[in-house]
Protein backbone atom coordinates (compact mmCIF):
# COMPACT_ATOMS: atom_id res chain seq x y z
CA UNK A 1 0.00 0.00 0.00
CA UNK A 2 1.22 3.49 -0.81
CA UNK A 3 1.86 5.74 2.22
CA UNK A 4 -1.26 7.68 3.09
CA UNK A 5 -1.13 11.49 2.98
CA UNK A 6 -3.76 13.98 4.09
CA UNK A 7 -3.52 15.33 0.53
CA UNK A 8 -1.45 13.51 -2.10
CA UNK A 9 -0.15 16.36 -4.23
CA UNK A 10 2.69 14.29 -5.66
CA UNK A 11 0.27 11.68 -6.99
CA UNK A 12 -1.96 14.38 -8.42
CA UNK A 13 1.01 16.02 -10.16
CA UNK A 14 2.02 12.76 -11.83
CA UNK A 15 -1.41 12.54 -13.50
CA UNK A 16 -1.07 16.00 -15.06
CA UNK A 17 2.72 16.13 -15.31
CA UNK A 18 2.98 16.49 -19.08
CA UNK A 19 0.47 19.37 -19.13
CA UNK A 20 2.10 21.16 -16.20
CA UNK A 21 5.66 20.76 -17.42
CA UNK A 22 4.79 22.13 -20.85
CA UNK A 23 2.95 25.09 -19.33
CA UNK A 24 5.85 25.96 -17.01
CA UNK A 25 8.35 25.80 -19.87
CA UNK A 26 6.09 28.16 -21.81
CA UNK A 27 6.08 30.72 -18.99
CA UNK A 28 9.85 30.46 -18.55
CA UNK A 29 10.34 30.99 -22.26
CA UNK A 30 8.12 34.07 -22.28
CA UNK A 31 9.85 35.63 -19.24
CA UNK A 32 6.45 37.15 -18.33
CA UNK A 33 6.47 36.08 -14.71
CA UNK A 34 3.97 38.52 -13.17
CA UNK A 35 0.67 39.30 -14.88
CA UNK A 36 0.59 38.75 -18.61
CA UNK A 37 -1.56 36.44 -20.71
CA UNK A 38 -1.52 33.42 -18.36
CA UNK A 39 -3.04 35.43 -15.52
CA UNK A 40 -5.58 37.17 -17.78
CA UNK A 41 -6.70 33.91 -19.36
CA UNK A 42 -6.98 32.21 -15.99
CA UNK A 43 -9.17 35.03 -14.69
CA UNK A 44 -11.46 34.69 -17.73
CA UNK A 45 -11.67 30.91 -17.47
CA UNK A 46 -12.38 30.93 -13.73
CA UNK A 47 -15.06 33.60 -14.19
CA UNK A 48 -16.73 31.48 -16.87
CA UNK A 49 -16.56 28.37 -14.69
CA UNK A 50 -17.89 30.12 -11.61
CA UNK A 51 -20.55 32.24 -13.28
CA UNK A 52 -19.06 35.49 -11.97
CA UNK A 53 -18.66 38.54 -14.17
CA UNK A 54 -15.24 39.44 -12.77
CA UNK A 55 -12.38 37.43 -11.27
CA UNK A 56 -9.33 39.33 -10.06
CA UNK A 57 -6.32 37.20 -9.15
CA UNK A 58 -4.06 38.15 -6.24
CA UNK A 59 -1.16 36.80 -4.20
CA UNK A 60 -3.04 34.65 -1.66
CA UNK A 61 -6.38 34.06 0.00
CA UNK A 62 -5.64 36.20 3.04
CA UNK A 63 -4.82 39.15 0.81
CA UNK A 64 -8.07 38.52 -1.05
CA UNK A 65 -10.09 38.95 2.16
CA UNK A 66 -8.23 42.12 3.10
CA UNK A 67 -8.58 43.57 -0.40
CA UNK A 68 -12.32 42.85 -0.39
CA UNK A 69 -12.79 44.80 2.83
CA UNK A 70 -10.61 47.67 1.60
CA UNK A 71 -12.55 47.85 -1.67
CA UNK A 72 -15.79 48.03 0.32
CA UNK A 73 -14.34 50.95 2.30
CA UNK A 74 -14.71 49.22 5.66
CA UNK A 75 -13.04 51.30 8.36
CA UNK A 76 -11.98 51.16 12.02
CA UNK A 77 -15.05 51.10 14.23
CA UNK A 78 -17.09 49.12 11.70
CA UNK A 79 -18.21 45.62 12.69
CA UNK A 80 -18.07 42.47 10.60
CA UNK A 81 -19.98 39.33 11.57
CA UNK A 82 -18.25 36.05 10.83
CA UNK A 83 -17.62 32.58 12.20
CA UNK A 84 -15.21 31.75 15.00
CA UNK A 85 -15.01 28.16 13.75
CA UNK A 86 -12.70 28.88 10.83
CA UNK A 87 -9.05 29.33 9.93
CA UNK A 88 -7.73 32.48 11.53
CA UNK A 89 -7.18 34.36 8.24
CA UNK A 90 -10.88 35.24 8.09
CA UNK A 91 -10.58 37.15 11.36
CA UNK A 92 -6.96 38.23 10.98
CA UNK A 93 -7.65 40.69 8.18
CA UNK A 94 -10.51 42.21 10.15
CA UNK A 95 -8.09 42.93 12.97
CA UNK A 96 -5.39 44.25 10.66
CA UNK A 97 -7.79 46.85 9.28
CA UNK A 98 -8.94 47.94 12.75
CA UNK A 99 -12.42 46.54 12.14
CA UNK A 100 -14.22 44.75 14.99
CA UNK A 101 -14.92 41.04 14.47
CA UNK A 102 -18.26 39.90 15.85
CA UNK A 103 -18.64 36.14 16.12
CA UNK A 104 -21.81 34.23 15.35
CA UNK A 105 -22.29 30.57 16.16
CA UNK A 106 -22.46 27.82 13.58
CA UNK A 107 -24.87 24.99 12.86
CA UNK A 108 -23.85 21.65 14.41
CA UNK A 109 -24.42 19.66 11.23
CA UNK A 110 -22.84 21.71 8.45
CA UNK A 111 -20.45 23.77 10.65
CA UNK A 112 -21.50 26.88 8.67
CA UNK A 113 -22.86 30.14 10.09
CA UNK A 114 -26.28 30.01 11.73
CA UNK A 115 -28.39 32.72 10.00
CA UNK A 116 -30.51 33.21 13.12
CA UNK A 117 -27.45 33.98 15.22
CA UNK A 118 -26.13 36.36 12.57
CA UNK A 119 -29.28 38.45 12.92
CA UNK A 120 -28.99 38.44 16.70
CA UNK A 121 -25.47 39.90 16.46
CA UNK A 122 -26.30 42.88 14.20
CA UNK A 123 -25.77 46.35 15.69
CA UNK A 124 -25.82 49.86 14.17
CA UNK A 125 -22.09 49.46 13.50
CA UNK A 126 -22.42 46.25 11.51
CA UNK A 127 -21.32 46.72 7.91
CA UNK A 128 -20.71 43.22 6.52
CA UNK A 129 -21.23 39.50 6.97
CA UNK A 130 -18.48 37.03 6.07
CA UNK A 131 -19.93 33.52 5.72
CA UNK A 132 -17.23 30.86 5.48
CA UNK A 133 -18.12 27.93 3.22
CA UNK A 134 -16.41 25.49 5.54
CA UNK A 135 -14.99 22.10 4.56
CA UNK A 136 -16.60 22.10 1.12
CA UNK A 137 -20.24 23.14 1.18
CA UNK A 138 -21.94 26.49 0.86
CA UNK A 139 -23.35 28.29 3.89
CA UNK A 140 -27.11 28.86 3.73
CA UNK A 141 -26.81 31.95 1.55
CA UNK A 142 -30.47 32.65 0.77
CA UNK A 143 -31.41 33.70 4.32
CA UNK A 144 -28.00 35.34 4.78
CA UNK A 145 -28.56 37.52 1.71
CA UNK A 146 -32.08 38.34 2.94
CA UNK A 147 -30.66 39.48 6.28
CA UNK A 148 -28.06 41.59 4.45
CA UNK A 149 -30.72 43.27 2.31
CA UNK A 150 -32.90 43.94 5.34
CA UNK A 151 -30.08 45.68 7.21
CA UNK A 152 -28.16 47.19 4.29
CA UNK A 153 -25.04 45.03 4.75
CA UNK A 154 -22.38 43.68 2.41
CA UNK A 155 -21.81 39.95 2.10
CA UNK A 156 -18.25 38.72 1.54
CA UNK A 157 -18.12 35.00 0.80
CA UNK A 158 -15.02 33.21 2.09
CA UNK A 159 -14.89 30.54 -0.59
CA UNK A 160 -11.43 29.14 0.12
CA UNK A 161 -12.75 25.65 0.90
CA UNK A 162 -15.76 25.18 -1.37
CA UNK A 163 -14.79 26.17 -4.89
CA UNK A 164 -16.91 24.19 -7.34
CA UNK A 165 -19.82 23.64 -4.94
CA UNK A 166 -23.32 24.57 -6.11
CA UNK A 167 -26.02 26.29 -4.05
CA UNK A 168 -29.72 25.73 -4.80
CA UNK A 169 -32.23 28.46 -3.95
CA UNK A 170 -35.80 27.78 -2.87
CA UNK A 171 -37.07 28.57 -6.37
CA UNK A 172 -34.81 25.86 -7.84
CA UNK A 173 -32.26 28.22 -9.38
CA UNK A 174 -28.58 27.53 -8.72
CA UNK A 175 -25.30 29.40 -8.42
CA UNK A 176 -21.75 28.37 -7.76
CA UNK A 177 -20.18 29.22 -4.43
CA UNK A 178 -18.54 32.60 -4.68
CA UNK A 179 -21.12 33.96 -7.13
CA UNK A 180 -23.84 34.83 -4.60
CA UNK A 181 -22.59 37.60 -2.30
CA UNK A 182 -21.50 41.11 -3.20
CA UNK A 183 -17.92 39.86 -3.38
CA UNK A 184 -16.15 36.58 -2.71
CA UNK A 185 -12.63 35.44 -2.07
CA UNK A 186 -10.70 32.23 -2.46
CA UNK A 187 -7.29 30.74 -1.81
CA UNK A 188 -5.21 28.60 -4.16
CA UNK A 189 -3.00 27.21 -1.39
CA UNK A 190 -1.60 23.89 -2.70
CA UNK A 191 -3.89 21.66 -0.62
CA UNK A 192 -7.10 23.36 -1.78
CA UNK A 193 -9.44 21.64 -4.23
CA UNK A 194 -8.10 24.10 -6.81
CA UNK A 195 -4.56 24.64 -5.62
CA UNK A 196 -1.42 26.01 -7.22
CA UNK A 197 2.23 25.20 -6.54
CA UNK A 198 2.82 28.08 -4.17
CA UNK A 199 0.55 30.84 -2.91
CA UNK A 200 -2.32 32.39 -4.81
CA UNK A 201 -5.78 33.82 -4.38
CA UNK A 202 -8.63 35.57 -6.17
CA UNK A 203 -11.71 37.74 -5.73
CA UNK A 204 -15.08 37.32 -7.49
CA UNK A 205 -17.78 39.91 -8.08
CA UNK A 206 -20.57 40.75 -10.50
CA UNK A 207 -20.30 44.49 -9.72
CA UNK A 208 -18.30 46.44 -12.31
CA UNK A 209 -17.43 49.33 -9.99
CA UNK A 210 -16.41 47.01 -7.17
CA UNK A 211 -14.19 45.04 -9.58
CA UNK A 212 -12.50 48.30 -10.59
CA UNK A 213 -11.85 49.14 -6.94
CA UNK A 214 -10.46 45.67 -6.27
CA UNK A 215 -8.02 45.91 -9.18
CA UNK A 216 -6.92 49.34 -7.97
CA UNK A 217 -6.33 48.16 -4.39
CA UNK A 218 -4.37 45.13 -5.63
CA UNK A 219 -2.06 47.42 -7.63
CA UNK A 220 -0.78 49.86 -4.98
CA UNK A 221 -4.01 51.86 -5.16
CA UNK A 222 -3.27 52.76 -8.77
CA UNK A 223 -5.14 52.56 -12.07
CA UNK A 224 -2.64 54.62 -14.04
CA UNK A 225 1.01 53.79 -13.48
CA UNK A 226 2.69 56.03 -10.89
CA UNK A 227 -0.60 57.75 -10.01
CA UNK A 228 -2.07 56.48 -6.72
CA UNK A 229 -5.68 57.33 -5.90
CA UNK A 230 -6.07 55.34 -2.67
CA UNK A 231 -3.96 53.38 -0.24
CA UNK A 232 -3.47 49.95 -1.77
CA UNK A 233 -1.34 46.84 -1.50
CA UNK A 234 0.95 44.86 -3.77
CA UNK A 235 -0.86 41.58 -4.37
CA UNK A 236 -0.38 39.80 -7.69
CA UNK A 237 -0.59 36.21 -8.90
CA UNK A 238 2.57 34.88 -10.51
CA UNK A 239 2.18 33.71 -14.11
CA UNK A 240 3.66 30.31 -13.22
CA UNK A 241 0.89 29.78 -10.68
CA UNK A 242 -1.74 30.94 -13.16
CA UNK A 243 -0.44 28.42 -15.71
CA UNK A 244 -0.77 25.60 -13.18
CA UNK A 245 -4.23 26.75 -12.14
CA UNK A 246 -5.48 26.89 -15.73
CA UNK A 247 -4.64 23.19 -16.07
CA UNK A 248 -6.09 22.19 -12.72
CA UNK A 249 -9.28 24.21 -13.34
CA UNK A 250 -9.97 21.94 -16.32
CA UNK A 251 -9.80 18.97 -13.91
CA UNK A 252 -11.66 20.57 -10.99
CA UNK A 253 -15.00 18.81 -11.48
CA UNK A 254 -13.15 15.51 -11.90
CA UNK A 255 -11.22 16.18 -8.68
CA UNK A 256 -14.37 17.04 -6.75
CA UNK A 257 -16.08 13.89 -8.04
CA UNK A 258 -13.13 11.82 -6.79
CA UNK A 259 -13.43 13.45 -3.37
CA UNK A 260 -17.15 12.62 -3.30
CA UNK A 261 -16.39 9.02 -4.18
CA UNK A 262 -13.95 8.77 -1.27
CA UNK A 263 -16.51 10.43 1.04
CA UNK A 264 -19.16 7.88 0.02
CA UNK A 265 -16.72 5.07 0.85
CA UNK A 266 -16.16 6.57 4.30
CA UNK A 267 -19.89 7.06 4.87
CA UNK A 268 -20.72 3.45 4.06
CA UNK A 269 -17.93 2.10 6.26
CA UNK A 270 -18.90 4.21 9.27
CA UNK A 271 -22.66 3.65 9.12
CA UNK A 272 -24.00 2.56 12.46
CA UNK A 273 -20.89 3.23 14.56
CA UNK A 274 -22.15 4.61 17.84
CA UNK A 275 -20.51 7.86 18.82
CA UNK A 276 -19.35 8.72 15.30
CA UNK A 277 -21.09 11.29 13.12
CA UNK A 278 -20.25 11.50 9.42
CA UNK A 279 -20.42 14.88 7.65
CA UNK A 280 -23.93 16.20 7.18
CA UNK A 281 -24.97 16.92 3.61
CA UNK A 282 -26.69 20.26 3.34
CA UNK A 283 -30.13 20.37 1.75
CA UNK A 284 -29.18 23.46 -0.25
CA UNK A 285 -25.58 22.78 -1.31
CA UNK A 286 -23.49 20.16 -3.00
CA UNK A 287 -20.34 19.13 -1.13
CA UNK A 288 -16.84 19.18 -2.62
CA UNK A 289 -15.15 17.72 0.48
CA UNK A 290 -12.19 19.96 0.97
CA UNK A 291 -12.16 18.06 4.26
CA UNK A 292 -13.96 14.93 5.39
CA UNK A 293 -14.63 15.86 8.99
CA UNK A 294 -16.08 13.47 11.54
CA UNK A 295 -17.61 14.36 14.88
CA UNK A 296 -16.35 11.99 17.56
CA UNK A 297 -18.80 12.14 20.44
CA UNK A 298 -17.51 11.58 23.98
CA UNK A 299 -18.10 8.20 25.56
CA UNK A 300 -19.94 7.99 28.86
CA UNK A 301 -17.69 9.01 31.71
CA UNK A 302 -14.91 10.19 29.39
CA UNK A 303 -13.43 13.68 29.43
CA UNK A 304 -14.83 15.74 26.56
CA UNK A 305 -12.43 15.49 23.64
CA UNK A 306 -10.64 12.46 25.02
CA UNK A 307 -12.26 9.99 22.66
CA UNK A 308 -11.48 12.16 19.62
CA UNK A 309 -7.88 12.56 20.70
CA UNK A 310 -7.63 8.83 21.33
CA UNK A 311 -8.89 8.07 17.81
CA UNK A 312 -6.36 10.49 16.35
CA UNK A 313 -3.51 8.76 18.20
CA UNK A 314 -4.81 5.34 17.14
CA UNK A 315 -4.94 6.36 13.49
CA UNK A 316 -1.44 7.84 13.53
CA UNK A 317 -0.05 4.71 15.18
CA UNK A 318 -1.36 2.75 12.17
CA UNK A 319 0.04 5.07 9.50
CA UNK A 320 -3.09 7.16 8.99
CA UNK A 321 -2.68 10.95 9.34
CA UNK A 322 -5.57 12.89 10.85
CA UNK A 323 -6.01 16.57 11.58
CA UNK A 324 -8.09 18.69 13.94
CA UNK A 325 -9.57 21.67 12.10
CA UNK A 326 -9.76 23.63 14.44
CA UNK A 327 -8.57 22.89 18.01
CA UNK A 328 -9.14 26.45 19.32
CA UNK A 329 -11.84 28.69 17.89
CA UNK A 330 -10.96 32.26 16.95
CA UNK A 331 -12.89 33.93 19.77
CA UNK A 332 -10.77 32.04 22.32
CA UNK A 333 -7.44 32.78 20.66
CA UNK A 334 -5.30 35.20 22.66
CA UNK A 335 -5.14 37.60 19.70
CA UNK A 336 -8.94 37.93 19.40
CA UNK A 337 -10.38 37.47 22.88
CA UNK A 338 -12.89 40.08 23.93
CA UNK A 339 -15.62 40.62 26.50
CA UNK A 340 -18.18 40.44 23.69
CA UNK A 341 -17.45 36.75 23.06
CA UNK A 342 -16.35 35.13 26.33
CA UNK A 343 -15.87 31.41 26.73
CA UNK A 344 -19.28 29.74 26.64
CA UNK A 345 -20.84 32.34 24.35
CA UNK A 346 -20.65 30.13 21.23
CA UNK A 347 -21.66 26.70 22.52
CA UNK A 348 -21.85 24.89 19.18
CA UNK A 349 -18.49 26.24 18.02
CA UNK A 350 -16.80 25.38 21.30
CA UNK A 351 -18.30 21.89 21.30
CA UNK A 352 -17.09 21.21 17.78
CA UNK A 353 -13.49 22.06 18.65
CA UNK A 354 -13.57 19.11 21.07
CA UNK A 355 -15.19 16.67 18.64
CA UNK A 356 -14.01 17.24 15.06
CA UNK A 357 -11.43 15.08 13.32
CA UNK A 358 -10.60 15.20 9.62
CA UNK A 359 -9.49 12.09 7.72
CA UNK A 360 -7.30 12.01 4.60
CA UNK A 361 -9.16 13.49 1.63
CA UNK A 362 -7.53 13.56 -1.76
CA UNK A 363 -8.18 12.98 -5.42
CA UNK A 364 -5.62 10.13 -5.32
CA UNK A 365 -7.03 7.93 -2.54
CA UNK A 366 -7.40 4.33 -3.75
CA UNK A 367 -9.55 1.51 -2.38
CA UNK A 368 -6.64 -0.14 -0.56
CA UNK A 369 -5.88 3.06 1.31
CA UNK A 370 -9.54 3.77 2.03
CA UNK A 371 -10.03 0.24 3.34
CA UNK A 372 -7.05 0.59 5.66
CA UNK A 373 -8.27 3.98 6.93
CA UNK A 374 -11.81 2.82 7.60
CA UNK A 375 -10.75 -0.49 9.16
CA UNK A 376 -8.44 1.42 11.48
CA UNK A 377 -11.26 3.72 12.57
CA UNK A 378 -13.59 0.78 13.13
CA UNK A 379 -10.99 -1.13 15.13
CA UNK A 380 -10.71 1.80 17.54
CA UNK A 381 -14.43 1.69 18.28
CA UNK A 382 -14.54 -2.08 18.70
CA UNK A 383 -11.92 -1.71 21.44
CA UNK A 384 -14.02 0.82 23.36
Amino acid sequence: MKPIQMVDLVGQYHHIRSEVDAALVGVLGSAMFIGGPEVKEFEKELAAYNGSKHVIACANGTDALQIAMMALDLKPGDEVITASFTFVATVEVVGLLGITPVFADVLPGTFNLDPADIERKITPRTKAIVPVHLFGQVADMEPIMAIARKHGLYVIEDNAQAIGATYTFLDGSTRKSGAIGHIATTSFFPSKNLGCYGDGGALFTNDDELARKVRRVCNHGSEVRYYHEVVGVNSRLDAIQAAVLRIKLRHLDEYNAARNKAAAFYDAAFAGIEGLRVPERSAHSTHVFHQYTLRVLPAAGMVTGGRRDGLKQHLEAHGVPAMIYYPVSCHLQNAYKSDRAPEGSLPVTEGLTREVLSLPMSTELDNEQLTHITNTVKSFFTQQ
